[in-house]
């Protein structure tokens, strides 16, 4: 029976060219277990292939953490189950998550999540203090006489139509 050779390191400052122990892997590991019990080994030990590509506990754990964009992609997956649960209005994605309503306010703007509960508002280009609100967007194309493809156009490009900003605002 082939027995397959291990290194024993320090696991705290991870040198493979300098092991503690080398040997089979099973005596290896009744080593270690034994030199760790008595004290002789005060500090945490691994066993190694030589060979291996060792890192430090702290690099290795460091390598686990969640991106930023793993991050947003869970949270932007919990908005828009809370939103298929029910959850139509920012306070509430926000309580049902238990995010921040900043966060979730963030969330829903970078990624256009398609909340069906927002409004359309229309700011005048010259006097910022009229302003237009509507549910609807046939109503705002009545309002602002614009036709609808051009007020949609404008809304995903902060764009202006007949002298009007216009944007959609998701309802708080």
């Amino acid at each position: 029976m082939n027995e397959t050779q291990v290194l024993v390191i320090n696991a705290d400052r991870p040198d493979i060219d300098h092991p503690l122990a080398m040997g089979p892997e099973p005596e290896m590991f009744k080593l270690t277990q034994h030199n760790y019990k008595s004290g002789e080994w005060p500090f945490p030990v691994r066993l190694v292939k030589p060979g291996t590509k060792v890192r430090s506990d702290a690099a290795y754990l460091a390598s686990m953490k969640i991106d930023s964009k793993q991050g947003e992609r869970e949270d932007v997956r919990a908005i828009r189950q809370a939103h298929k649960h029910g959850k139509h209005t920012l306070r509430e994605l926000a309580d049902s998550t238990a995010m921040e309503l900043n966060r979730v306010k963030d969330l829903v703007h970078k990624y256009s999540l398609p909340l069906t509960n927002d409004y359309w508002r229309a700011e005048k280009y010259n006097n910022p203090d009229e302003v237009i609100a509507y549910q609807t967007l046939a109503r705002l194309c009545e309002k602002i006489d614009a036709p609808e493809f051009s007020i949609r156009q404008a809304s995903m490009s902060n764009g202006v139509v007949n002298g009007y900003y216009i944007s959609r605002v998701p309802k708080v």
